[in-house]
């Protein structure tokens, strides 16, 4: 399986919420869901900019392991 370096966080919320309304929405909710957990927030911080339209793989699996979902399930979706 190849990581890629980033990944949209349009795509990335498509995959999270696949019910959501609109990717908007989708969005808001990853927002909201990060900013609940202080901790979560502050790493993904000191992994990467976070003013970007993309995470970084560091970023991603920090926030893939607060849904505990692992890299594998989440290339399934």
């Amino acid at each position: 399986m190849i990581i890629r370096r980033t990944i949209l966080k349009q795509e990335l919320v498509k995959k999270l919420y696949p019910h959501s309304i609109s990717i908007k929405s989708a969005m808001q909710q990853l927002r909201n869901e990060i900013d609940i957990c202080p901790e979560l927030k502050k790493h993904i911080e000191q992994a990467g900019n976070t003013k970007r339209h993309y995470y970084n793989k560091q970023q991603l699996l920090l926030i893939l392991e607060h849904f505990c979902f692992t890299l594998e399930e989440f290339e399934q979706l």
